[in-house]
């Protein structure tokens, strides 16, 4: 249903009552493109809002919301006792730009697909465009499909009923502080106590509360830390294979990525030394399980990445995403523990062992580096949620976290345990990596059957189950023209991850049971 009214000068307004725009949105839409096409020219008196409404049959103030919204923009002005008009200031330039010849009806929408001209963008902007693509929603939400993407925990074993027992708590104190400006950028004082009594007992993280960073995440953690100590063309050492989204921010920040290979026990640190037109100053590393291949770096490698960082003055990044998960073994304690030099920066996240969506994690950082990282936190967005951290605190402190953790330790290793004997049975395999985390490695022999690793992607896609090779993600293979790989690499041809935190033990089954006809004789 529409109501098109003619006005005074004529033009039409094409309302829609039925659609989810408001009214009185669509009434200034649609008079504002009126305006700018040149429809209605400048001095042009529009009708009054009563007489509009009447016409409209809609309210006299969802007319004058419309109105006034265009009076506050310049688009309208009210003369006393003669009525309201189109404003004689409007400038010629802006007559028609962008929206002649178009269709100015609510429904349509100007095109998002317009990029700017490269000499309008920073350099910043410009090195975006080219490290990283347009983020774009998950393409596994397909009711039959069934994907082994790396990243996911069981959203639907989370305790969201004592989680939101905890937000209310602090919602509904009437206390206020959480809705203001008035934080540490460094974070919430008790959850910042709370994480360094955690990380101490369960990694071996050496810290004081005042160490403790607050941050949106994980890639806000690596973006500061390339704000802080990088400039532009510094030479950052990156596993390989290793986490994209890492490299993609510090290529945004103008560094110098430096591939170095990966082995059983992590990274190759003899690499490190090796002759680069920028000496390295950052490695990048995931000691305790390491992204993709699941490597545990061994204890000589751990003292080896430190004494490198130590007579080169060099820093460490150790992200420690999911080590909270391990099904085997004593638990690992984290590089940073070890460092009696202060050279590491321990990120951890929260997102593997609550949700993604909570967006907190943290940083530990050395004291020499405390109060650039605090002025550059409040320079980015003065601080996070302070809601959520103090909801956070008290999901520690009353030991809610240990003991999702504890479940879900459990519930991840039976389903682990179930992928590999499905991969087993599917085919002779070759598992890597620590048994740890919410992923695995595993070679499928795609040449025995004739098939390349994206070939086996796309026939598995037919059958509704996502795959991932790593060899999206070996770097030095991908770029054989790159004089970077001083030691031999291993070749990921036929290695994919599976990832099985998002998947129940029947999913993974079912997903291999799709697969398997693929290896049939």
């Amino acid at each position: 249903m529409s109501l098109n009214v003619p006005m005074d000068p004529p033009f039409p307004l094409d309302l829609r009552p039925d659609d989810k725009t408001p009214l009185h949105r669509q009434v200034y839409v649609q008079i504002r493109a009126a305006i700018l096409t040149g429809r209605v020219r400048s001095h042009s008196k529009l009708p009054a809002s009563r007489q509009l409404a009447r016409a409209l049959g809609i309210s006299r103030t969802t007319v004058t919301e419309s109105y006034d919204q265009l009076i506050s923009e310049g688009y309208l002005e009210t003369r006393r006792g003669a009525g309201t008009f189109v404003s004689a200031d409007i400038p010629d330039t802006l007559l028609g730009v962008g929206i002649e010849g178009q269709d100015t009806n609510i429904l349509s929408q100007p095109s998002v697909n317009r990029t700017a001209p490269k000499s309008s963008l920073s350099t910043y902007a410009q090195r975006l465009l080219q490290a990283t693509p347009t983020p774009q929603p998950t393409k596994d939400s397909h009711k039959n499909k069934l994907s082994f993407r790396y990243w996911q925990p069981d959203l639907s074993l989370f305790p969201t009923k004592q989680w939101q027992r905890l937000v209310n708590r602090h919602a509904l104190s009437g206390d206020t502080r959480w809705m203001t400006y008035d934080a540490d950028p460094m974070g919430y004082r008790p959850l910042r106590e709370a994480i360094t009594a955690y990380i101490g007992q369960v990694r071996a993280v050496r810290a004081h509360p005042d160490q403790i960073l607050i941050t949106q995440g994980t890639q806000q953690a690596l973006g500061l830390i390339a704000q802080v100590l990088m400039n532009e063309g510094a030479a950052i050492a990156l596993e390989n294979p290793g986490y994209l989204s890492a490299r993609k921010v510090f290529m945004a920040h103008g560094a110098l990525p430096v591939h170095i290979p990966v082995d059983d026990e992590g990274l190759i640190v003899e690499a490190l030394y090796q002759r680069t037109s920028a000496p390295i100053k950052l490695a990048y590393v995931t000691p305790s399980h390491q992204f993709p291949t699941g490597a545990l770096m061994s204890l000589p490698r751990r003292i080896a990445l430190l004494e490198w960082a130590n007579q080169t003055n060099g820093w460490i990044i150790e992200d420690d995403y999911d080590s909270e998960f391990r099904y085997g073994g004593r638990p690992v304690p984290a590089l940073q523990g070890l460092d009696p030099d202060q050279n590491v920066l321990y990120v951890g996240t929260f997102s593997k062992v609550m949700f993604p969506g909570l967006r907190l994690g943290y940083i530990v950082l050395p004291p020499a580096l405390v109060e650039a990282f605090r002025r550059a936190k409040w320079v980015c967005d003065r601080q996070s949620s302070l809601l959520n951290q103090a909801a956070l605190s008290d999901f520690i402190t009353e030991g809610l976290l240990a003991r999702h953790i504890r479940r879900m330790r459990s519930v991840y290793a039976q389903r682990r345990e179930v992928l590999v004997g499905a991969l087993q049975q599917l085919s002779p395999i070759e598992i890597s990596g620590d048994p740890a985390g919410l992923h695995l490695m595993a070679k499928l022999p795609v040449a025995a059957i004739g098939l390349s690793d994206k070939q086996l992607m796309e026939r598995a896609a037919e059958s509704s189950v996502s795959l991932f090779s790593v060899a999206a993600y070996d770097y030095l293979s991908r770029h054989s023209d790159q004089p970077q790989r001083t030691l031999p690499g291993r070749d990921y041809q036929g290695h994919f991850i599976f990832g099985f935190g998002g998947l129940t033990a029947s999913d993974i089954t079912t997903a291999i049971e799709r697969l398997a006809p693929l290896f049939s004789p």
